[in-house]
């Protein structure tokens, strides 16, 4: 009988919970029934919840449940004044769950364990009932669930768990790899059978994720094989922009569906959910039915509706929608009876929601609310003033940080916040895009643009459809063909990740790329980017190490990438990425980034002659034969303003530029990327 283990634990509580001093009709607690303890938590304890939030203590207190550690040994292990008050917090939550006789789900686990440990008679009925225990993906097991297991199978040991230490991917939810790991520790007498042959992928993929997955410390020693045939090399396309990754994405799925595939064959995986729009915006203009797997499209999160609900306000007050959206987001204390009472005026006056609130002092019984709406009012009319001469990008900015949006979901510090937060800084690369590429940018040209991509309607009476989702949301699915995107250090591995200096964090990212790897059955594509726009400002990045421990004989570049992988694998003459071309590539002269072009240094990508897909003319980096402005001269930039250059190095392919900007200190930049003018 299949038993899910939260579940055995209500029916085993149920009957016996009373024997540890609850009530056998104790309440089972949700996250918002936990949210309204723990706010009556704060408010007894007088502690400022928009400096302790109830979202981020939750966390701290379910990571602290699933290790087993109590309040008390919370408190005892706490070095720091904050984790001293949140180990307050939890007790005093605690203690209100028992009063109210609740659990919440974390409990329900905790509990069965107390109830084992204190009533030997309790525990043995279970063993007897339970003689044979099977668990299915035991690496995403926590220390409360193994313990749970380990008790229930002490008495008869037959225990049966399957799983793989290379697919533990869930450390952040609680998951210990050390319960696999470890496992024949805690059962000496336990018999490991590998289940190495692969039934999916062809050789060479499976031969691509042994090679990355070996270079884990923490994993049981293994390696994946098949019978299926090798199949093709993994493919490797490395692009100048983010933008250019997901055109050519898009391009080379248009030409395998063209050629006969089903839309459904293909998946893109990507790190972080920000990275979805680039794709979405492609696939919309390219006419490529996508769903996105596990979340929401990028113009439908509830964060990114936010902001762009304050920017309507700011183009246009007459959008009611937009102004009663954003009047209490951040919370602002105005409650739902002034809001009604603003309503009814605008409607007996002939008004637009935003002009009965510019008169909040007029509206009858507004009292005290009515400073608190002028607060509100005076922003946008403020920022409504700014957009005539700021960016769209520097206009988001200043929303999020003078309305506190983006220091709330800082302070909230959960994985949903650090993904939100992610949402919010792509939606300003987005407009630094358009600022970008807009010959006379406004903040109404900006909306148009993101209401024609966001309301595009794809007429599609299949489900054939391209599926996107991150490296976590692909876990036990499998495609025939797979692109994982962002295949950059920096992005995939992350930058927390590089540089905590715990190598489980680094392992845990190369177990992702491992999960990533082998979804692929047919085709395998790594892509990445040189230069991503992140909050506005130009990044560049160096290829994953991921892909660099891939060997070079099962990768197979695709033509049109514009840099190599590292200095070793493709400079014989020690030039690095942007080098000359080796042998490997001088036949067809493409190279890292092809070879200099007469004097003048164009450096234009080429393909074979009669190849399908790419405009080479779409690769071309432009790099002029000189500058009209130099060292201590003034420059202007579209989103950094006015500066003083400091320096400019022929980087080969183009020039560099160092410029003390005069709002925001000094920043590097390529001169065909800039665009500086000079003043």
């Amino acid at each position: 009988m299949g038993i899910h283990l939260h579940s055995c634990c209500v029916r085993i509580l149920r009957r016996y919970i009373d024997r540890i001093g609850y009530e056998n009709n104790f309440s089972i607690y949700d996250t918002d029934d936990s949210k309204a303890i723990l706010k009556e938590v704060l408010r007894r304890l007088e502690l400022d919840p928009k400096i302790y939030k109830e979202k981020a203590l939750l966390v701290k207190i379910s990571a602290a449940k699933n290790e087993m550690i109590s309040p008390e040994e919370y408190e005892r292990s706490a070095e720091k004044w904050e984790d001293r008050k949140t180990a307050e917090v939890y007790g005093e939550y605690q203690a209100q769950l028992r009063k109210n006789n609740a659990l919440d789900f974390d409990d329900l686990l905790i509990k069965t364990v107390e109830l084992f440990r204190q009533c030997p008679e309790v525990l043995e009925y279970y063993q007897e009932r339970f003689r044979y225990i099977h668990i299915d993906e035991f690496q995403d097991t926590n220390r409360v669930q193994f313990l749970f297991v380990r008790y229930l199978a002490a008495r008869y040991k037959n225990l049966c768990v399957v799983g793989d230490d290379d697919q533990s991917i869930y450390r952040f939810r609680g998951a210990d790899i050390r319960n696999i790991l470890d496992f024949e520790k805690a059962f000496p007498d336990a018999y490991v059978v590998r289940l190495e042959q692969n039934y999916r992928s062809v050789g060479n993929i499976l031969e691509a994720a042994n090679e990355v997955i070996v270079h884990n410390r923490d994993r049981k020693a293994k390696r994946l094989w098949t019978d299926n045939i090798p199949g093709g090399r993994v493919r490797l396309a490395q692009l100048r922009t983010g933008f250019d990754e997901a055109d050519f994405v898009a391009r080379d799925i248009a030409e395998r569906r063209a050629a006969g595939a089903k839309l459904s064959d293909f998946a893109v995986l990507y790190r972080t959910n920000a990275q979805s729009r680039l794709f979405e915006e492609k696939f919309l203009l390219s006419n490529i039915p996508y769903r996105i797997v596990g979340g929401i499209n990028f113009y439908s999160r509830k964060e990114i509706k936010d902001i762009l609900a304050y920017l309507k306000t700011i183009d246009n007050g007459r959008d009611d929608l937009s102004v009663q959206r954003i009047i209490n987001i951040p919370k602002r204390s105005i409650g739902g009876t002034s809001v009604n009472r603003a309503e009814n005026y605008a409607a007996e006056e002939d008004f637009s929601f935003f002009d009965a609130l510019l008169e909040a002092d007029r509206i009858p019984g507004m009292g005290k609310a009515a400073l608190k709406i002028k607060g509100f009012t005076n922003f946008i009319l403020t920022l409504r003033a700014q957009s005539a001469y700021i960016g769209v990008s520097s206009l988001i900015q200043k929303i999020l940080e003078e309305t506190g949006y983006r220091k709330e979901l800082v302070e909230e510090n959960t994985e949903e916040s650090k993904a939100r937060i992610e949402n919010l800084d792509e939606l300003v690369s987005k407009a630094a895009e358009y600022e970008n590429s807009a010959e006379t940018p406004t903040l109404s040209g900006f909306l148009q643009e993101v209401a024609l991509v966001a309301d595009i309607d794809l007429v599609d009476t299949e489900a054939d459809r391209v599926m996107l989702m991150t490296f976590h949301g692909a876990k036990g699915l499998e495609f025939e063909h797979v692109y994982m995107a962002g295949m950059e250090d920096g992005l995939f591995p992350g930058h927390m990740s590089i540089s905590s200096g715990d190598s489980a964090d680094l392992e845990e990212e190369r177990r992702l790329c491992y999960v990533g790897i082998t979804r692929a059955k047919r085709t395998l594509t790594l892509t990445s980017a040189q230069m991503r726009v992140v909050r506005g400002e130009q990044q560049y990045s160096n290829t994953s190490r991921f892909v660099n421990e891939i060997p070079p004989e099962l990768i197979e570049e695709v033509r049109g990438s514009v840099f190599g992988r590292s200095t070793s694998r493709y400079s014989a003459e020690g030039t690095g990425a942007f080098g000359r071309s080796t042998s490997r590539y001088s036949a067809e002269g493409t190279g890292a980034f092809g070879r200099k072009a007469a004097a003048g240094g164009n450096a234009a990508f080429t393909r074979k002659a009669g190849a399908s897909g790419w405009d080479p003319r779409s690769f071309k980096v432009q790099k002029a034969s000189s500058l009209d402005y130099g060292p201590r001269d003034r420059v202007s930039h579209v989103k950094f303003g006015e500066g003083t250059v400091l320096e400019i190095r022929d980087g080969g392919r183009d020039y560099e530029v160092t410029v003390d900007f005069d709002k925001c200190g000094v920043k590097k930049m390529f001169a065909s990327f800039a665009k500086l003018r000079k003043c």
